[in-house]
């Protein structure tokens, strides 16, 4: 039960600071890490406060777990990339 009370302050917190600072510096912020198709350009402000208050939430009370789902999504990626490839290597130009 504390860990739920710490997950909803956190994620309070940070939503709140999210939507507060999105034009001084969220938005611009998010858009030079993103890649293209998923860049913000000041719109979806909603989605992606909701998504960073998640996001930061669950680190700040679970970050072992959070440090091996971004392993394992890297090493997932990885292995996509090496595969495309290689198939791209086997194919007749």
């Amino acid at each position: 039960m504390t860990i739920l009370i710490i997950w909803l302050i956190a994620f309070c917190l940070i939503a709140y600071f999210s939507y507060q600072r999105w034009n001084s510096g969220v938005s611009q912020g998010l858009d030079k890490v993103l890649p293209s198709f998923l860049k913000t350009h000041g719109d979806n402000r909603y989605l992606w406060v909701i998504t960073l208050a998640v996001l930061g939430a669950t680190t700040l009370v679970k970050p072992v777990d959070m440090l091996l789902v971004v392993i394992l999504l890297g090493l997932v990626g990885w292995a996509v990339m090496a595969l495309v490839n290689w198939a791209g290597s086997k194919a007749n130009h």
